[in-house]
């Protein structure tokens, strides 16, 4: 069974049988986080948008472990400038990686590098690893089309932000997992900052109200869906 283990904010470092990830990988400059960056150790790293907060250490640590990124087209464009080795992808387009599937989605955000330039549209991944299915939303707002995401996939486990502010509120997160229908649900980007200190247990405690699976996930700990 694949793993997913939660370094805070947004970021995630998945491993499967095939291979290793880390989704927004937010750590030096992240008051929550644990994880030393010399110790991240990853064949990939998947970009939902270029804001500081998500690409993060993107480029130290794909330079650092000869790793690709992953983003959509402007932000990979991007990263390849400033020397990254990249695989360009785009809402809507899937493709299957040594690792596993990725596919990305749509998200409601924005989209700019911390220097100021516009690197595309965001998006949320689709990563099917070792016949499980892992959906990280990115930074976004409520969109009904997360039904018709969970009609077409069978998700075992769904990471989707509850912060408010810039991003769902709790309450928009757990209709969000109404229409996602995810094995299991679990909050991110929530505490980081002040702006978005929410409690992430009203979030399980309404996801499970629903009927669905919930479960706060403590920073350094992992999941094995």
């Amino acid at each position: 069974m694949p793993k997913a283990t939660f370094l805070g904010h947004s970021a995630f470092y998945l491993e499967g049988k095939k291979g290793r990830i880390i989704i927004d990988p937010f750590i030096s400059g992240n008051p929550t986080a644990k994880v030393k960056l010399q110790d991240i150790k990853v064949d990939y790293v998947l970009l939902s948008h270029g804001h500081g907060d998500h690409i993060g250490d993107a480029m130290e640590i794909a330079k650092a472990n000869r790793a690709t990124i992953v983003a959509p087209f402007e932000l990979a464009n991007y990263c390849a400038n400033k020397g990254a080795s990249v695989h360009a992808m785009h809402i809507g387009g899937a493709h299957q990686f040594p690792f596993g599937r990725v596919k990305l989605t749509i998200a409601h955000h924005g989209s700019a590098a911390p220097d100021g330039t516009y690197v595309g549209n965001p998006c949320g991944f689709l990563v099917t690893m070792d016949g499980k299915t892992f959906y990280h939303s990115g930074d976004t707002g409520l969109f009904y089309d997360m039904k018709l995401i969970g009609e077409l996939n069978t998700i075992d486990l769904a990471v989707l932000p509850i912060g408010d502010n810039f991003t769902m509120g709790i309450d928009d997160a757990a209709k969000a997992v109404e229409f996602l229908k995810p094995k299991m649900a679990i909050p991110m980007h929530y505490r980081t900052f002040e702006v978005i200190n929410v409690d992430p247990a009203e979030f399980v405690k309404k996801v499970k109200a629903l009927g669905f699976n919930g479960q706060v996930l403590a920073i350094g700990s992992s999941y094995e869906f």
